[in-house]
């Protein structure tokens, strides 16, 4: 048994509605419980309110990473998509940022290290960049917020993998060929957990909390599997045994990464005892039978919800927790790799939304099935149970059920790995959208606590407004609205929520009564 009491006790415990004070008045709402570790039995009922960004998507003056030439015009680029040009300016304003995240009275803040600013030529190291993450820590710690560092999110110097190169035969010091090349991918293992190492000597003094890398499953299929994000490798349906090789290799990087970081981090900034809480964060996806627009009693697409659930949510996390490798996708660890075993603190959950899944017509090798990835349909996707829960700007639904089932399901595959949901919110220019999303999200959070699951905090995405990927400056996520003519920063409706619930650790019968709830949102266009 994982519990020392029962999970529905210990959860109203630590979790439960608020109920009566010293003075026997009855409060009401949802309380959370104070900030702590994310790992360890220290943290254990704590609870951790944040904010997260990523360094592409928001900072400017960086020609070095692999984005900016990939999105850049020709001929100084490959022209790809909207040019990511200076973002939300978040590097030059970054100082007057933490305030920002001070005035949403939030503990956390999670934010990536860009590799290529430290590292902008292979071995080059960049002081001005180590520096400036110097002052960024160094302004959160004063301002009382913990600092959470991403070493890999999504982004990479040129150098690792050149996207102007179609095909790199030998790996060199100016491209070392990408994730799929059997010896490029050896060097880039081993460079990756040098940047690591150098970042947790840097700042492992203030740093405790650790992740290695973002969202592998969907980095990986889009930068290697379709070709969306740079180097633009379409790997998945003409060579899917290469594509395999991508997820092992990042798999590799995890756990060199985590070695490193465990070793160069030896003080306890926060004073829990432990120098530092090295996980990853995995992106979810409520994964729903599409056919006949509702859930189908279909055998075949049954199973084929359970298929893309185990290589989209278990795969990655089953192989640091087993020490072994699935090759074939089969559910059976043909691969033995020991030393991966138990190289995992703590779990990442980030949560937008729910998609649909058919056996047929089979698209993905291995899997055997279609998924509905926004205007990828080839018959695959349903319109949401609520048309009001219909994420324009992503082409997906929000529903709200879907993080407390994930939370729920991850706590019984793996009952000793503690989770954060350090990433989740909704694409909208309507403020009174997002809080309900603040609201709705924290309720299913609260909910699988109750429940017994050992999560300890939410991290909202995002800070403010910034470059979505392949999606351009459309998606709307930021707490904060962005003007991209003058990179004003104007809190939202969202932002005044969630700084009331973060300053009082508890969600009022006020605001579940406006925001909360299962129905309908408000609609987009107010």
């Amino acid at each position: 048994m994982r519990w020392a009491l029962p999970v529905s006790l210990l959860g109203a415990l630590l979790f439960g509605a608020c109920g009566d004070d010293d003075d026997g008045a009855a409060e009401s709402g949802l309380q959370f419980a104070d900030r702590g570790p994310i790992s360890g039995d220290a943290g254990r009922g704590s609870f951790s309110f944040g904010v997260a960004t990523a360094a592409t998507q928001i900072e400017d003056e960086n020609p070095d990473t692999d984005w900016y030439l990939w999105t850049a015009p020709q001929p100084e680029g490959l022209g790809n998509g909207v040019f990511v040009g200076d973002a939300s300016r978040g590097y030059t304003m970054a100082i007057d940022d933490v305030q920002l995240i001070s005035d949403l009275a939030l503990d956390v803040y999670r934010f990536s290290v860009e590799w290529s600013r430290i590292e902008p030529r292979r071995d080059e190291v960049s002081e001005a960049g180590l520096a400036h993450y110097d002052a960024l820590i160094d302004a959160l710690l004063d301002a009382d917020i913990a600092p959470m560092i991403t070493v890999h999110h999504f982004s990479s110097p040129v150098w690792v993998d050149d996207p102007r190169v179609a095909t790199c035969a030998a790996p060199s010091d100016e491209n070392l060929c990408g994730w799929a090349h059997p010896q490029g991918a050896d060097e880039i293992v081993d460079e990756l957990a040098e940047h690591a190492r150098l970042l947790a000597e840097r700042y492992g003094d203030r740093v405790d909390d650790w992740a290695t890398v973002n969202e592998p499953v969907n980095y990986l299929l889009a930068a290697y599997g379709v070709g969306f994000f740079p180097p633009g490798r379409t790997l998945l349906i003409p060579n899917f045994p290469a594509f395999i090789d991508t997820v092992r290799n990042y798999l590799r990087a995890h756990v060199a990464m985590y070695e490193a970081i465990m070793e160069a981090d030896t003080i306890d900034a926060d004073g829990d005892g432990v120098a530092a809480h090295v996980g990853f964060t995995l992106n979810t996806i409520a994964w729903r039978p599409s056919r006949d627009n509702a859930l189908s009693d279909r055998p075949e697409d049954l199973a084929a919800v359970d298929r893309i659930t185990y290589a989209y949510h278990h795969l990655f996390v089953d192989s640091l927790v087993h020490g072994g490798f699935d090759a074939d996708l089969d559910g059976v660890r043909e691969e033995s790799h020991p030393d991966w075993q138990g190289k995992l603190d703590w779990l990442g959950v980030q949560y937008y939304s729910r998609n649909g899944v058919s056996s047929e017509p089979p698209l993905i090798p291995v899997l055997d099935l279609m998924v509905c990835f926004g205007d990828f349909d080839l018959g695959s996707c349903v319109a949401p149970d609520d048309p009001t829960h219909w994420v324009p700007a992503m082409r997906y639904e929000y529903w709200e059920p879907g993080i407390y089932e994930i939370l729920l399901d991850f706590a019984q595959r793996w009952p000793d790995l503690p989770m954060t949901v350090t990433e989740s919110g909704l694409a909208t220019e309507n403020g009174r959208r997002r809080a309900e999303h603040v609201v709705r999200s924290l309720e299913q959070i609260h909910r699988a606590a109750e429940a017994g699951v050992d999560v300890r905090g939410y991290y909202h995405w995002s800070l403010y407004d910034n470059f979505e990927w392949a999606e351009g400056y459309e998606p709307r996520f930021g707490l904060y609205h962005v003007d991209f003519e003058t990179y004003e920063r104007t809190a939202t409706e969202g932002a005044d929520v969630l700084a009331e619930i973060a300053r009082e650790r508890r969600i009022s019968d006020e605001q579940l009564q406006t925001y909360g709830g299962l129905g309908p949102m408000s609609p987009e266009e107010e």
